[in-house]
């Protein structure tokens, strides 16, 4: 695991001493190695978290001539079947590691070599002879990869701080802002800066004396309403759990020491029940709890690492952890509000006081109908059926009434055109309340389709259905935008690589040929996993509520951070900014203050944004905004 960086200049030779540089910025992600390659106008580097070939993996690799660079971040599970075909080609090795596969796959197919990788990656090749870059990004985006194109060239990175580091301007994103207003991250491509894109998951972009070519090799299959031809439920059950076990076994090899993640669901539990049925070793465990009963976990992952007898290791995050939020902004570069990184960023950093690298349960609700969410979406169904003149006068009572009813955002919902918007409106940031707290042009515009013309790749069209639209939704933007933005960046900042294997591509294929109704039925989600892996499990894991990797932000907000979060979100050069109604957000907090609403999820958000503008110091764009 690495982190990566580099540049082509059309208008002048490129310095080592900026590569080097860019890849200072991202030390954490790879404290084991470094190393630059230069050549005309092109420089790439990289920092390298040693997992794989310890001793001859150093990078940049090139080919046997020395005509086409690598630099590489991630893991290539299939790569020793790869090698063994590119040699029998008459490709010569000079390493065993999966970084330099790539070198010789990219000169015997090109970017349609990039179909046959299984893995998590990111990396950036240069063909010398072409004069060409090619950057490419694994198919959910658990690698990040930042670029930008400018008049002097392309730079790119592992993180932003890289791209900060070699110049490119910082001049903010009002549309990209605005989303993150509504979803508390700002979705793939768009980061919170006009010049800074990343590369899409399943996604590769050519940079070559000046032109950008993009493409796809690999989208998220369409979750399917009804079975595979020929698929029975039975064959489903046997098929998930082989697939399942092989996405395990391949992600276990490492020539460094290995654990889990285990917080006491269903996922991270049945990760650890399969690596220990495939280790000859007690699986190293690691788990995070709070002293707020409510969100402690550790009695159910405790049941777990005594039923495999795993060599667990246990931490309670107190309130004054909460330091490390100043943290965040240097690593993830932008708003990212997602409160479970402060467990995130704990649990990685204890785990890699052990490991170098840790396997979780990251994807499953995603691919299998997890979320609690979709069996509100398949309870509210009904409400297709209701009238357009019923829903108007739903929206119109909702907006006369005051802020304080309870019911206001119900009636708001319900009056939504269609399904998926019901679901962005229940789900995410109240309209009632972001209409009063943000200035009218940060809010998102309530044109019909917005979202389906900024974020095409994320949504299905209204034939594929409500749940299959929310489904798509939840695996092409909220887990490669939020969930594994945060697991990648909370993890490298402690130079620990976290793998999934429940975002297995072979897996996730099998998955969307999984109809719903064997997914979510009777009030519950993951119904084909739980047949699939449910035995191997306690049986006090497989009913209890669905908790998810909450915080106690309510409590901590009136209680140890209280002062904190009022001296950010209220200091003036943050009001000044021209984003918030300062009369709202102090009635905001203090209603939350007085315990009678949680508003802890909306003020982390404009903590994080407060933060971030401090961190960054450039005043926001607020002209040229699109209607």
């Amino acid at each position: 695991m690495c982190g990566i960086a580099g540049f082509v200049r059309l208008d002048q030779p490129a310095q080592h001493s900026l590569v080097q540089a860019m890849c200072d910025e991202i030390r954490h992600r790879g404290p084991d190695d470094e190393g630059v390659h230069v050549d005309r106008g092109c420089g790439i580097g990289m920092r390298r978290l040693s997992i794989i070939d310890l001793s001859t993996g150093h990078q940049p690799i090139s080919n046997e001539d020395g005509t086409v660079w690598i630099v590489f971040n991630g893991e290539i599970y299939n790569y020793q079947e790869l090698r063994a075909g590119l040699m029998a080609r008459g490709h010569r090795f000079q390493t065993s590691s999966d970084t330099e596969t790539l070198v010789h796959l990219y000169e015997e197919e090109g970017v349609e070599g990039l179909k046959r990788l299984r893995g998590m990656f990111a990396f950036a090749i240069w063909d010398a002879r072409q004069s060409r870059l090619l950057l490419a990004r694994d198919r959910f985006g658990k690698k990040p990869l930042y670029y930008a194109v400018l008049p002097t060239g392309i730079y790119f990175g592992s993180e932003i701080s890289c791209l900060r580091q070699a110049g490119v301007p910082l001049e903010t994103d009002p549309e990209a802002l605005r989303l993150y207003f509504q979803f508390n991250y700002i979705p793939d491509p768009l980061t919170a800066y006009r010049a800074i894109r990343r590369v899409p998951a399943g996604g590769w972009l050519t940079y070559q004396r000046g032109a950008v070519q993009q493409g796809r090799y690999w989208q998220m299959p369409v979750p399917a309403a009804e079975p595979a031809p020929g698929l029975t439920h039975a064959e489903a059950v046997i098929r998930v759990r082989e697939k399942f076990d092989e996405a395990v076994r391949i992600r276990m090899i490492a020539d460094v020491p290995l654990g889990a993640f285990l917080s006491g669901g269903i996922d991270s539990s049945s990760v650890v029940a399969s690596m220990a049925r495939q280790s000859p070793e007690p699986v190293k465990t690691f788990s995070i709890g709070f002293e707020e009963s409510r969100f402690n976990e550790l009695p159910y992952a405790k049941m777990v690492a005594e039923k495999y007898a795993t060599d667990h290791h246990e931490i309670v995050v107190r309130p004054e952890a909460i330091g490390i939020i100043r943290k965040f902004t240097k690593h993830f570069g932008e708003p990212f509000a997602d409160a479970s990184a402060i467990p995130t960023f704990i649990v990685s950093e204890f785990a890699a006081r052990s490991v170098k690298v840790a396997l979780s349960g990251d994807g499953g609700d995603e691919l299998f109908g997890g979320y609690t969410s979709l069996q509100q979406v398949q309870r509210l169904s009904p409400l297709d059926h209701v009238p357009q003149w019923l829903r108007w006068l739903m929206s119109s009572i909702s907006a006369s009434l005051p802020y304080s009813a309870y019911g206001k955002n119900f009636l708001h919902m319900v009056g939504r055109r269609n399904g998926l918007d019901r679901y962005f409106a229940f789900n995410y940031a109240p309209f009632h309340m972001c209409s009063r707290l943000l200035r009218p042009e940060w809010m998102m515009p309530a044109e019909a389709g917005f979202l389906a013309r900024i974020l095409p790749h994320c949504i299905l069209p209204e034939d594929a259905g409500t749940l299959s639209q929310v489904m798509y939704w939840e695996a092409t933007a909220n887990l490669t935008g939020d969930m594994l933005v945060k697991v990648d960046r909370m993890s490298m900042a402690n130079s620990l690589e976290v793998r999934s294997p429940l975002l297995d591509h072979e897996l996730a294929e099998l998955a969307a040929t999984i109809p719903h109704a064997w997914k979510i039925a009777g009030g519950q989600g993951k119904r084909i996993l739980l047949e699939a892996l449910g035995d191997r499990l306690p049986a006090a894991l497989l009913h209890r509520p669905k908790w998810g990797f909450g915080v106690p932000l309510a409590d901590w907000f009136r209680g140890e951070l209280r002062e904190f979060l009022w001296d950010h979100v209220t200091a003036a050069e943050f009001l000044d900014r021209g984003i918030v109604s300062p009369e709202f957000l102090r009635a905001l907090l203090q209603e939350h203050d007085s315990g009678r609403r949680d508003n802890s999820h909306w003020l982390w958000s404009l903590l994080v944004l407060s933060l971030w503008f401090q961190e960054i110091g450039q005043p926001v764009v607020q002209q040229e905004i699109a209607p």
